[in-house]
């Protein structure tokens, strides 16, 4: 059991940090090859929309099916998605070098659009496969199993960008998308194969605390008898209402407090990591020395926007590693036992709750930064952080959240469920950036086309103002839910 379980993280490493390329769309958007098929920006945008929602509408359905087959049938699941919609991707690429450049898109937008959605299931079937193979082979550390497993996930954008940087981008024109995208669909494809056929969930090592123990324990009618060790100390079993519906959990006000968090934190940041390659390319270079430290420093606009990817890519996996472990160290979170009853943690030194508040308190500051603080491409890289590290500790906690309230039974489901937010929450603000940025530029043609690109804090500012302010609305909601969930978190 042990060589399985070791055998089973190995392929979690190899499939979590090979699944992001969905993320590294900003270095397509700003190759010379995209300019052949005469995008606007609402259509490049909704092309990574396309990816980043298409994670989103299926993810219950996902969840159901990791609960009842597991998590090899989502690998295999992924290893056909990834490699055909990368694999179609850079094929449409590769066919338009043989179209003049004046010619019209035609249907290759949508085309485009059906691809990266293909991606964007790709995504998700391999993200749940990973983290809950994590989450349910590892129960009693599942901040660190997540953590670790969303970590990796996170580091895959950087893994890869590094990878186009090194092989598929030329001197002149960019990243070579066609020979890109096809590299991906052969590496993701391999690598989700072979995962497959060992992401097994094992029964747990031992159990700790179960019914039986604790109908022992309660029925001993000596009372001078110690209670068994395998009860945790200062535990509290209590009853509580079930959620093995849907339904019961729709009932539920927390669940809509929390999908509305989500739906504004989420949303926001994921509108950044989509478009940051546009965002960067707005500002003028700074001509002088950056502060950006040594391995990131670039000067020019290409670089700049493969910095901001690794950026993003770096500290929203840091957030991961270290938020998950320090989560489970100092807030133990209330967990279910087989019959329903809530084992309450011991004293916990602060809530859970704490580290969403602050994840979205940081990424209002990042937007507030960038709305009064930012001049040239060199400063944007304090944003990039605080952006990747609110996205990658909100994302960390949320499981052990969903789990805690409305049990790990159903957990995939549920989390599944709270997923509709970003959903919803990144198509509002991608579409509000897109149309804001598109109205910014001054020459178009009749169809909304512009060779040239938007120039000027203009193209955002009024999308970020927007965002602060919802971020604004997103701490008081986890307020409240710090208040309410007080002592089980």
């Amino acid at each position: 059991m042990y060589i399985h379980r070791n055998e089973c993280c190995c392929r979690l490493w190899r499939a979590s940090s090979t699944a992001g390329g969905l993320f590294t769309f900003p270095l397509i958007s700003e190759s010379s090859d995209i300019g052949r098929f005469r995008l606007t920006q609402p259509q490049v945008s909704s092309i990574v929309l396309a990816g980043m929602i298409g994670q989103y509408p299926v993810a219950p359905l996902v969840g159901m099916a990791i609960d009842r087959v597991g998590p090899w049938a989502c690998s295999l699941t992924s290893a056909f998605l990834f490699a055909t919609g990368f694999g179609l991707f850079s094929l449409e690429f590769r066919n338009a070098q043989n179209i003049p450049t004046q010619a019209p898109s035609s249907w290759a937008f949508y085309r485009l659009f059906l691809f990266y959605f293909l991606v964007g299931l790709g995504t998700v079937t391999s993200y749940f496969s990973s983290l809950f193979s994590a989450s349910k082979n590892f129960p009693r550390n599942s901040g660190l199993a997540a953590g670790t497993t969303m970590a990796l996930f996170g580091l895959s954008p950087l893994i890869l960008s590094i990878f186009a940087s090194a092989w598929f981008t030329r001197p002149q024109g960019g990243l070579n998308v066609g020979s890109y995208t096809a590299f991906l669909a052969i590496l993701t494809g391999v690598i989700h194969i072979i995962g497959a056929i060992n992401l097994r969930v094992e029964p747990p090592l031992e159990d700790t605390f179960t019914d039986s123990t604790f109908n022992a324990h309660t029925h001993n009618q000596d009372d001078s008898e110690d209670p068994p060790e395998t009860m945790p100390l200062l535990s509290r079993p209590v009853a509580v209402k079930t959620y093995g519906r849907i339904w019961d959990v729709l009932r539920d006000y927390d669940f809509w407090i929390l999908a509305a968090t989500t739906l504004l934190a989420i949303g926001s940041c994921e509108m950044v990591i989509a478009n940051i390659g546009t965002i960067a390319m707005t500002l003028p270079a700074q001509k002088s020395v950056s502060r950006i430290p040594t391995a990131f420093n670039t000067l020019s606009g290409t670089s700049a926007v493969t910095t901001q990817v690794q950026l993003l890519s770096l500290f929203n996996t840091l957030s991961r590693i270290i938020t998950g472990p320090m989560a489970d160290f100092i807030s133990p979170v209330a967990s279910y036992l087989p019959s329903g009853l809530l084992m309450l943690p011991p004293q916990h030194k602060i809530s859970r709750v704490v580290f969403l508040f602050g994840a979205i308190a940081l990424m209002v500051l990042s937007f507030l930064w960038m709305i009064f603080g930012v001049t040239n491409q060199q400063q944007i890289w304090i944003f990039s952080v605080g952006i990747g590290i609110a996205y990658g500790s909100i994302f960390t906690v949320l499981p052990s959240l969903v789990a805690s309230i409305w049990g790990t039974a159903t957990l995939a489901r549920n989390f599944g469920l709270i997923t509709y937010s970003p959903f919803i929450g990144t198509s509002i603000f991608s579409y509000l950036y897109a149309f804001v940025a598109s109205a910014a530029v001054e020459t178009q043609d009749k169809d909304g086309y512009s060779a040239g690109a938007c120039v000027g804090k203009r193209c955002w500012r009024l999308t970020f103002i927007i965002c602060a302010a919802s971020g604004l609305v997103a701490t008081s909601l986890s307020g409240a839910l710090w208040k309410r969930w007080r002592g089980r978190l």
